[in-house]
């Protein structure tokens, strides 16, 4: 797994519920160290383990805790920059949705070897659209339903989202109802960074 993955979790740890609750997760997982390093990648198990202690510190299932990462990693000021690429989606919820068809390209465009979930977007015959997300990892899928719904609460729309389980395939199946586009006032963007 690309150390990118295991940092995220780890910040989200560390950000969320302290310093000592990951050296906890850290330590109980038997990582052998303190930190991962972004670029370097590390084996599957590695992951699962880090995962798995998580879950058992924070006594929350791994599938809500996985959630909860999603959010955290476009709500977080500490990881802005993936808010900012997956705002340049598009100017509306329903846009940035379909623009996730093409999140796999764009992300190889900056990190080659970074192993990103392969998701197709595409509107049902009731006006609902469905998410599938197929990834090495099992359970990336509870992720995204954390990403799009703190999206929705980006953009200001009101939508419901359900993780449908899994395809034979293995793909991940999620439901999206878009119940209003502009439900309540968005954060704002702007395409320019603001300097500081």
């Amino acid at each position: 797994m690309h150390g990118m993955i295991n940092r995220a979790i780890q910040c989200f740890l560390r950000d969320t519920y302290g310093p000592q609750i990951w050296a906890d997760v850290a330590e109980q997982a038997d990582l052998g160290f303190d930190n991962f390093e972004a670029m370097l990648n590390y084996p599957d198990e590695v992951t699962i383990k880090l995962l798995a202690s998580a879950a058992r510190n924070l006594s929350k299932p791994v599938d809500a805790m996985l959630e909860d990462i999603g959010t955290y990693l476009v709500s977080h000021p500490n990881v802005e920059a993936i808010r900012r690429l997956l705002r340049f989606g598009g100017d509306e919820y329903r846009e940035f949705l379909f623009s996730l068809n093409e999140i796999e390209g764009r992300s190889r465009l900056a990190l080659p070897d970074l192993e990103v979930p392969k998701l197709e977007v595409f509107e049902n015959p009731d006006g609902t659209h469905s998410l599938t997300c197929l990834h090495s990892m099992p359970g990336f899928g509870y992720a995204m339903v954390g990403v799009m719904r703190a999206m929705a609460d980006d953009y200001g729309a009101l939508v419901f989202l359900e993780h449908q389980g899994w395809r034979d395939s293995g793909e991940e199946i999620i439901n999206i109802q878009l119940l209003e586009e502009s439900f309540a006032e968005g954060r704002s963007f702007d395409l320019a960074a603001q300097a500081v």
